[in-house]
């Protein structure tokens, strides 16, 4: 009975979203306030008829109701709890009602916190996100019903979850990701509500920055999750592999870190107003691609769920619909709006603007190695692989020169900026060029210079933000008050950099100097790799709640001093006895991390393994936390607050005025 409660919800949680697609537009063309302020109250509804969906889902996972064909493909009785929870979004139907879910979070918390903002606008906002909504919603209950039964026969076990689901990763991995694909929904419906109303002013993108930040620092530490996550489940010891789904999440990543650069420059200046607008198009689209990809079966990869052709037709006119709307308003509104703004070659401006572009390049190249396959296998043209190689050759030069503008633009000021006040980027230029040159040799011991280029640039935008720091504070009466001015969006600025700068050094260090070993290990027998001596002891079978494994143990050792003692794993799990999974053991450590992994087993009771030492590859991640960090900084600067609650006297508007759709 739940499972149907459940699927009820769902429709009413439809009935919602068309309710908060009509009402406030209703509002917006008669002059009705009342209509207007009733959208904050159908969000709500959404959100709650939505979450009672995903509570009756979860309760039949966790009660092993295997009469729901969802539960009886993807849980089994000797899955952990917490597997059966996380299971929900481990496949195509759940994960789809984890995004409605997601979306509808987001929608109601623009209803709640928004009410500084003039009631006319956060109508139009709250009608574009629940039109998103109504599309998934339908998307769910048309083709993808979580709540499908296997009656009058249910089966009496149930296939068991993907063992690549069942780690601890698929707990925050999905919701993290989604929230920054989703959250981008909220620029998108600011830019289009600013569109409707005829004004793009410095106060939208004021409304807009804060939820743009959010969205962007929960998509970082999702992608940062799920680096980390390939890089100890699959064995493989790799952090990005440019995967089909990998690249579906870092290209709306590109471009919503441009748009919330692009947003500082039209709150500050004026200035970008339609290519602000533009690029929160353009990342909400890359969003909806991402779950295109995903859900639509044109192409295969572990984190891919669907292979129904329908359910892609589905989402790819829904992408059209919302693009190609979206882009005829843009068209027909942006030019008339736009304002000239004028700055010099030599302008923070320039700078941003420089940075931008590349950015948005380097999106367009990543989509183009991503689509080309398909495009091409579409047209008869062959069939196409494009790997590495291609995403390298032409992604690193772009993110190269995106450092080198980073550093540059936070030493420029607005509009204009004398020469004679960059002479002290010289001295951070030669420190970053020493350290690039010297700082790779010292400690390999040898000159690589693809590690020389990201210490360079690493070392440049440090130095370049410390010398930014510097001059604010030589301008305040003390340090102390000269601290405490600059506000946290400025320290949310400099951390995010920081983070940039930290994740680039890590990416080129381990590049250049991991080293990996693939060998036969009996016990007795050992490896030296990197100076550590890897010395194979023996192998046991051991028994986990649902899997039983052979497990490794490897002794660690530097000269005479032991570090650690490594046990690597083979499972193979009781449900899916024909699916081997590797664990891989890992000593973490600042500087470095020891990786072993199993193989397959070999004669006289060897096995082949797998031995890495990684330099720097916790920066990586490191470097996405401190972005992530930064971007938290940003959004709760109380300056937003501040300035919304005199923005909603400046601006209110007399309703029935208003520009119509």
């Amino acid at each position: 009975m739940i499972p149907e409660l459940a699927h009820l919800a769902l429709w009413l949680a439809l009935a919602m979203g068309l309710a908060l697609v009509a009402v406030p537009m209703l509002g917006v063309m008669t002059g009705r306030e009342g209509a207007l302020a009733a959208g904050r109250g159908l969000a709500l509804a959404l959100f709650v008829f939505v979450s009672l969906a995903m509570l009756g889902l979860f309760w039949a996972f966790l009660t092993d109701d295997f009469s729901v064909a969802l539960v009886a493909s993807h849980s089994n009785t000797l899955l952990p709890d917490i597997y059966k929870f996380t299971a929900l979004w481990g496949n195509h139907e759940g994960s789809l009602l984890l995004w409605v879910w997601m979306l509808s979070l987001w929608t109601v918390a623009v209803a709640l916190f928004s009410r500084s903002l003039p009631v006319a606008f956060t109508g139009r906002v709250l009608a574009v996100m629940g039109l998103v909504a109504v599309g998934f919603l339908l998307f769910s209950l048309l083709t993808s019903n979580p709540f499908e039964r296997l009656l009058p026969l249910p089966p009496a076990e149930g296939r068991d979850l993907n063992p690549l689901l069942q780690d601890p990763g698929m707990v925050l991995h999905p919701p993290l990701l989604y929230l920054g694909y989703v959250g981008f929904s909220v620029a998108f419906a600011f830019a289009i509500a600013a569109l409707w109303s005829g004004r793009l002013d410095l106060a939208w993108a004021r409304w807009s920055r804060p939820w743009t930040t959010v969205a962007w620092l929960f998509l970082t530490l999702g992608i940062a999750l799920g680096s980390w996550w390939a890089y100890y489940e699959l064995g493989w010891g790799g952090w990005w592999f440019w995967d089909p789904v990998e690249n579906a999440s870092f290209m709306p990543w590109l471009t919503g870190t441009a748009l919330i650069h692009s947003l500082a420059v039209t709150e500050k200046r004026g200035a970008f107003r339609s290519w602000t607008v533009l690029l929160a198009i353009f990342t909400f689209s890359l969003s909806l691609l991402g779950t295109f990809l995903v859900r639509s079966g044109v192409l295969t990869s572990v984190h891919s769920f669907a292979a129904d052709p329908e359910r892609g037709l589905f989402i790819l006119g829904f992408l059209g619909l919302v693009v190609g709307g979206s882009l005829t308003l843009y068209a027909l509104r942006a030019p008339a709006m736009g304002r000239l703004v004028r700055y010099d070659w030599l302008s923070r401006e320039m700078a941003l603007l420089v940075n931008n572009i590349l950015l948005v390049v380097a999106a367009l190249t990543v989509l183009l190695g991503t689509l080309f396959p398909l495009l091409a296998d579409a047209l008869e043209l062959g069939k196409y692989s494009v790997g590495p190689p291609y995403f390298n050759t032409m992604f690193i030069p772009l993110m190269a020169l995106v450092l080198a503008f980073a550093g540059l633009g936070g030493n420029l000021q607005w509009k204009s900026t004398r020469t004679r006040r960059l002479a002290p980027l010289w001295a951070a230029a030669g420190v970053s060029l020493a350290c690039g040159l010297l700082l790779p040799w010292l400690g390999a011991g040898e000159f690589h210079w693809g590690a020389a280029l990201a210490v360079l640039l690493g070392g440049w935008v440090i130095g370049c933000g410390l010398l930014d720091w510097r001059d604010k504070l030589r301008h305040a009466r003390s340090w102390r008050q000269g601290i405490f001015r600059l506000g946290a969006s400025y320290y949310g600025m400099q951390l995010g950099h920081l983070g940039l700068a930290v994740a680039a050094i890590g990416v080129g260090v381990v590049s250049a100097y991991g080293l990996e070993r693939d060998v036969r290990l009996a016990p007795g027998m050992a490896v030296d790799v990197g100076g550590y001596h890897f010395e194979w002891l023996d192998s046991r079978q051991v028994r986990g709640p649902n899997y039983q494994a052979q497990e490794g143990r490897v002794k660690v050792s530097r000269g005479d001093r032991v570090i650690t003692e490594l046990r690597p794993q083979k499972r193979r799990y009781l449900a899916q006895s024909e699916q081997l999974m590797t664990e891989a053991a890992i000593h973490a450590g600042f500087w470095r991390d020891l990786y072993v992994a199993m193989g397959e087993p070999l004669e006289d009771g060897a096995w082949a393994v797998r031995v890495q030492v990684k330099p720097l590859v916790r920066w990586i991640w490191a470097g996405g936390l401190l972005m992530a960090l930064g971007g938290t900084l940003s959004a709760a600067d109380r300056r937003y607050r501040r300035l919304a609650r005199r923005d909603r006297q400046r601006h209110a508007e007399p309703i029935a005025t208003g520009a119509r759709p």
